[in-house]
């Protein structure tokens, strides 16, 4: 084995030479966009089926990542891979859908193999290829032409341009069926209600605050039993009331403060240590406008009101559990 260090220079230049290569086959994309892709877009739309994507080795990675995304972003999709349609998966295929072919070539022999049982029904086919001479452009109804002059590879052996080219224009193809069929962000919520991005549109305040206790004491209340609170509650901070109206805060900052002041803290009262005019937020605001709250004012948590009335604590932690941080 050859233990010598390659030079620092020499690999990042390698590396700038196969992204710049990507680069410029991506840009040339917008110029082999035709009419045809319009008709595949128009096609999907108006289908009352799936879209089936198909492929064959690395167009079959491709193809799945496709799938995923029109799924998240309102198109039904489904992946079938080209060799086990061919040997019993064919009937994936449903008489409305649309089928979509990614071949870089277009002559595979599972490619040649599948498409003429696609077209024996009255399934559309779009094919996404390299080649809009092959045999599967010319069997298309629709090609999406995802020609580049070569692989970032060498030896031009191994699908690196061509395969980010067809990520890219299934990319394209899934944001203008999303911006066509109007799905907004709330509709993205709903297929990611369990992840980061999801959350972030539909989690409110309220959500999280049922999940903490409420720290609360009046303004007369003892500092010790102040102190208490704070530790019970768990929150770094406690809402000190008049009645039923919120007056003010006491956090552990507060706290600290006061012990630094005073030696002795006997008959000290929560009126006497709180900050007024606590940072409060309506309980049904979306949680992430809680956390560029937080983050504009420099604090760890916020007063949640329902109203005029006190209704909890929205903790950093709250988020940051949440995984919206």
């Amino acid at each position: 084995m050859n233990n010598r260090l390659i030079a620092a220079d020499t690999i990042i230049d390698l590396a700038k030479k196969t992204i710049e290569t990507e680069r410029d086959a991506i840009a040339h994309l917008t110029n082999l966009l035709t009419a045809d892709f319009a008709n595949a877009v128009n096609c999907i739309i108006e289908a009352k089926g799936r879209v089936i994507i198909s492929g064959i080795g690395k167009s079959a990675i491709i193809a799945t990542k496709i799938v995923a995304t029109l799924n998240s972003t309102g198109t039904p999709a489904i992946f079938m891979h080209a060799g086990d349609a061919i040997h019993g998966d064919l009937g994936t295929v449903q008489e409305n859908d649309v089928v979509i072919c990614i071949s870089n070539s277009g002559n595979t022999p599972e490619i040649k193999m599948l498409v003429p049982l696609i077209k024996r029904g009255t399934n559309k086919l779009i094919a996404m290829t390299g080649n809009t001479e092959s045999f599967l452009a010319k069997q298309s109804d629709f090609i999406l032409n995802t020609h580049v002059d070569r692989e970032a590879c060498p030896n031009g052996l191994a699908p690196t341009t061509s395969t980010t080219a067809q990520l890219v224009m299934g990319d394209a193809l899934a944001i203008v069926l999303l911006e066509l069929k109007g799905f907004s962000s709330t509709d993205f919520a709903k297929y990611h209600p369990g992840g980061a991005l999801g959350k972030r549109l539909y989690l409110r305040v309220s959500d999280l605050v049922g999940k903490n206790q409420i720290p609360k004491v009046q303004m007369g209340t003892e500092v010790k039993q102040v102190i208490v609170e704070i530790s019970e509650k768990m929150l770094g901070v406690t809402a000190v009331l008049d009645g039923d109206k919120v007056v003010g805060i006491v956090t552990d900052g507060d706290i600290r403060r006061m012990l630094n002041k005073h030696d002795n803290i006997k008959g000290l009262t929560a009126a006497e240590i709180m900050t007024t005019n606590p940072k409060t937020i309506p309980a049904n605001t979306l949680a992430i406008k809680a956390l560029e709250l937080m983050q504009k004012k420099g604090i760890s948590q916020l007063l949640a009101m329902d109203n005029d009335t006190y209704v909890g604590v929205i903790h950093l932690h709250n988020l940051i559990n949440e995984g919206i941080i």
